[in-house]
This record gives structure tokens, C-alpha cells and sequence, in this order.
């Protein structure tokens, strides 16, 4: 009984290290490419803050997170991200901030951010 139960034992923890190494086991990784324009004329958004947080099933933003700035064509690129929900937020001086979640699911994507500018803030004092 215990050779029977060794035996067993031995099987399974092979089965479990030789899983990955057979299957190839990578996480599918995406590139993507972040596009900031302004929303009124289009024109690129240079040197905007772009975060990128990766989003549990229930929908909480987890605490890892990448930056990256906009260069002067507004791009932002990144790869090897993993397959899943982000929640991608653009921050730049003299617009509203952004912020959105996206579902990544292919190797590539490109997602264009039209940043808007800050509504006027209304008073009873005017």
C-alpha cells in the first residue's frame, strides 16, 4: 500500500511540473498602442500621463499598475501586457481626466482617448 501510495505521488508531482514545460504554458501578452487627441480639433496630446491598471472579475482595480507618457505624435505604446480587463486612465494639464476600462482579448489593439477640456465651474458669486 504505501509503494502503491508513493507510486502515486511521485506521478502526480511529475504530471505537475511536466505540464507546463509540454504545454508550453506562456500567458498570451498584447501590445497596445494608446492614441491621446484633443476631442474639439484632434490634434495629439504630447506628454500626457497614461495608467494602466490591471481589473479583478469583480471589477477592483488592482494596486500594480504601469505609467507611460504620450510623445509629440500623442502615442503611447506598451507590450506584454497580459490578456484580460484594464482600466486605462489619461491625465494631462487643461483637460478633463480620463478614465475607462477595456477588455484586452487580441495581440494587438490601438484605442483612441479624446480628451476633453475642463467644463466652466458655475458660481453664485459671478
Amino acid at each position: 500500500m504505501i509503494n502503491i501510495t508513493r507510486f502515486a505521488l511521485v506521478g502526480l508531482l511529475a504530471s505537475l511540473v511536466a505540464t507546463p514545460v509540454f504545454a508550453g504554458q506562456k500567458a498570451p501578452a498584447a501590445s497596445i498602442n494608446v492614441v491621446v487627441v484633443r476631442e474639439a480639433n484632434g490634434k495629439p496630446v504630447k506628454n500626457a500621463e497614461v495608467v494602466l491598471h490591471p481589473v479583478d472579475p469583480k471589477g477592483k482595480q488592482k494596486q500594480e499598475g504601469l505609467e507611460l507618457k504620450t510623445h509629440e505624435d500623442g502615442k503611447a505604446e506598451i507590450s506584454g501586457i497580459a490578456y484580460g480587463k484594464w482600466r486605462i486612465q489619461v491625465i494631462a494639464p487643461g483637460f478633463k481626466t480620463f478614465g475607462q476600462d477595456y477588455e484586452v482579448g487580441q495581440p494587438s489593439m490601438e484605442i483612441t482617448i479624446k480628451l476633453q477640456k475642463p467644463s466652466e465651474q458655475y458660481s453664485i458669486y459671478k
